[in-house]
């Protein structure tokens, strides 16, 4: 039966532990906040002001509780002002040296059964437990910024913790009203192991200057529903902070993956701590501010786009899922629109299905019947592929087979008028060699639309090493008047979007093959710690294990990466037809569903 706590302590009253220190008090504990000087105090107690005063502000505290969490909490300076703490929360710098001196402290100010928890979101939990004479009554409670608002805490049993600790524990994050997931003790824990590897490897992608931060972030944001681009992530994490939790992950995983790429040190070493000093990745109106502001690298408006060829008439080749959702989105952009599909009923087909999207987005509102007609208006089917030879653009949209793309740009390329752009919407194959087998290949550009093409707002445009700059141009204009959001990246497997979202997905496979955590738990974690709109493994059922594994592999190959290469545990699924949501069964069992 866990203990109900009642008396409590917060050490460290920065944003995190002034955050903790309010989480408690709302719940009705009495706190004990202690900093290391009255000025720190003094800040520690601002930002607890500040946090409740703009609840009530925006109507989700009333004042008298407003009143009642400030007078639950008493500030101190004086470390023995904790001895009656039943559990202290450390929530010091990351320095390792600092929370063993802590934690050595209160061994001795606390009594025998005071749990101390530490709020380390990288460092090793056992090792600061050996620094106490306590060790199984010492635990992990990884908060998550800003910790009135984030619903997650991790907590961290080393091998020696006693599980009547984590039953108390696990109590009162409950009591907190967070949701808890229990692991054990190892760099990163389950959000920051999965997340530090993806910012990691997007850092690394702006350094080698393959997209500018604008479109990795956008890229994120757009194309996975992300709350936050990586590099506006680092920014508010702190550029220090990332490179801590960085070194220590590899530190303890020898992962190539989790070394720090360079640009981080450096930018530390510069000051460039993100917001906190004003200046990360990018610039901001001061300290501590979120505002972004213009600097020497924010691009000018409709720079991309500019010296493109003129476009009115549009084609488009395919019959699929994603053929469709293009001819709708290129025809509602008023460009004349010509598709071609392989036989009379697949021309049928698309019609129909177009017309039922229309259809429906009449009956919500979204489109008047004027507005559809003109949308079908504009749009003619046919069979024969010799019918696109006034197209300024053609955009090839068929399956995601290379013989297949490549006999196809190899007729386009015959059959097309001179100066006419060729576009292939390919998501993992290399558009170099769409661009070789038409023989034209500074004509040649991918335009990865996202799925479903009608909602989702990001086109990635890829540029081969071939690409005339004109024709990047023109995908950027084209974009720009069908309402999506482009992005521009050179042409590697993956381009931004899948190179920066798979390996991260494979990392969330491996986790589970190590018995680290179970699936729901890292779901969890994802979603609610990070914001995520869907765990990793909820994603891999949707997207398909199979179609998942391919991108893998396609990113392994191009890179020679070991972190990359595919978890086992995904390929031996594909291999006994686990392929997720389409299967009935992938990683969950969706048969019954």
């Amino acid at each position: 039966m866990a203990r109900e706590l009642t008396e409590v302590g917060v050490v460290g009253l920065g944003t995190m532990g002034a955050g903790i220190a309010e989480v408690l008090a709302r719940a009705g504990l009495s706190v004990t906040a202690v900093e290391v000087s009255e000025g720190a105090l003094e800040r520690g107690r601002g930002h607890v002001e500040q946090s409740t005063g703009r609840a009530v502000a925006r109507g989700k505290l009333d004042p008298a509780d407003r009143d009642a969490i400030l007078g639950r909490i008493r500030f101190s300076t004086s470390l023995e002002d904790l001895s009656a703490a039943e559990l202290v929360i450390e929530a010091v710098p990351e320095r390792m040296e600092l929370k063993t001196e802590l934690f050595a402290e209160l061994d001795k100010i606390c009594p025998p059964d005071t749990i101390l928890a530490t709020n380390t979101s990288s460092l090793s939990v056992t090792e600061l437990s050996v620094a106490t004479g306590r060790p199984s009554k010492v635990i992990g409670m990884h908060f998550f910024n800003p910790a009135p608002v984030m619903k997650l805490v991790e907590i961290v049993r080393t091998v020696v913790t006693e599980p009547s600790v984590v039953e108390d524990v696990e109590a009162l994050a409950a009591r907190l009203g967070k949701v808890d997931v229990t692991i054990g003790d190892k760099a990163g824990f389950i959000a920051n192991a999965l997340l530090f590897g993806y910012l990691n490897h997007a850092v690394s992608m702006y350094e080698n200057r393959y997209a500018s931060r604008e479109d990795l972030d956008a890229a994120m944001r757009l194309g996975c529903g992300l709350p936050m681009g990586p590099l506006a992530l680092m920014d508010l994490i702190g550029i220090d902070t990332a490179y801590e939790i960085l070194d220590t992950m590899y530190k303890q995983s020898r992962d190539r993956l989790h070394a720090p790429s360079p640009v981080i040190k450096q930018m530390m070493t510069a000051g460039l701590l993100g917001r906190k000093s004003g200046r990360g990745f990018y610039t901001y109106a001061g300290r501590d501010s979120a505002e972004v502001v213009p600097d020497d690298a924010t691009p000018a408006p409709g720079t991309a786009a500019q010296g493109a060829r003129s476009v009115s008439l549009v084609g488009v080749v395919g019959s699929g899922t994603m053929a469709t959702g293009i001819v709708e989105v290129v025809a509602k952009g008023g460009y004349d629109v010509l598709f071609q599909a392989r036989s009379p009923e697949k021309v049928e087909a698309v019609r129909t299905a177009l017309q039922r999207s229309l259809d429906k987005q009449v009956a919500r509102g979204r489109l008047d019947e004027a507005g559809r007609d003109e949308v079908l208006g504009r749009v003619r089917g046919t069979t024969s592929l010799d019918d696109l030879a006034d197209r300024d653009l053609v955009i090839e949209a068929v399956v995601e087979s290379l013989p297949v793309k490549q006999a196809l740009f190899a007729a386009l390329g015959e059959i097309a008028k001179p100066g006419a752009v060729l576009a292939t919407t390919t998501s993992s194959l290399p558009v170099i060699e769409c661009a070789k087998a038409s023989e034209r290949p500074a004509d040649v550009v991918g335009l990865h639309f996202f799925n479903p093409a009608p909602v989702m707002k990001l086109v990635e445009v890829v540029s081969t090493i071939a690409t005339a700059p004109d024709v990047a141009a023109t995908a950027h204009a084209v974009c720009a008047r069908l309402g999506k959001h482009a992005v521009s990246c050179s042409d590697r497997a993956g381009f931004i979007v899948n190179a920066l979202l798979f390996p991260y997905l494979n990392d969330a496979v491996k986790m589970l093959e190590a018995h680290y955590a179970t699936a729901d738990d890292i779901d969890a974690a994802m979603k609610v710690g990070c914001g995520y709109p869907m765990g990793p493994f909820e994603l891999l059922d949707v997207v398909g294990l199979d179609v998942s594994l391919a991108i893998e592999r396609e990113l392994y190959t191009e890179f020679r990466e070991p972190g990359f290469a595919p978890a086992p545990l995904l390929e031996h699924l594909v291999t006994a037809g686990y392929l997720g949501r389409k299967t009935g069964r992938g990683f969950r069992d969706h048969s019954s569903r």
